[in-house]
């Protein structure tokens, strides 16, 4: 597995992970309040995004360059460049339990340590998604906050996990 700048064509294969509305909102938060998203939705949101040079979007891909797993890293504040956050984490759910996350999650904290050059990382997690939860445990991310976050299908609790680097 190799992470490479998320491409435009990573778009429409990402929608094609995420098979429920319960799913969209594990993966999206509320930072979309459509679903079904379309690759242009990803496209248009992360397109205001990458002007500003604090948000980076990931491609995991296998040896024969097809995109495998998603993710973003972005400054939450634009004042402190010694920590990132990651997001929109997904895997193909064909991949799913057998490394692939983890694997894609050690490329990324790698990437931000040798080219961000932050001291810290981290993520949400919402409570009920205890695989993802065991994933971000077991590449070193340990919870440091708890609250609820209101989504257009109910109210559920994110967890906040660190990971210092």
């Amino acid at each position: 597995m190799k992470l490479r700048t998320y491409q435009s064509a990573d778009a429409d294969q990402i929608c094609r992970w995420i098979q429920t509305e319960e799913e969209f909102y594990r993966w999206s938060a509320d930072r979309y309040n459509t679903y079904p998203i379309s690759g242009e939705d990803i496209d248009k949101n992360y397109a205001s995004q990458l002007a500003d040079g604090h948000f980076y979007p990931m491609t995991a891909i296998d040896d024969d360059g097809n995109a495998i797993g998603h993710f973003i890293i972005r400054y939450p504040d634009d004042r402190n460049r010694e920590s990132v956050r990651f997001g929109f984490i997904i895997v193909n759910p064909s991949l799913r339990g057998k490394g692939c996350g983890k694997e894609m999650l050690r490329l990324g904290i790698r990437f931000a340590k040798e080219n961000l050059d932050v001291k810290r990382i981290d993520l949400g997690v919402f409570a009920e998604n205890e695989k993802a939860r065991k994933c971000y445990t077991a590449v070193g991310f340990c919870e440091y906050n708890r609250r609820l976050c209101a989504m257009p299908i109910g109210t559920w609790e994110c967890i906040d996990m660190e990971l210092y680097v």
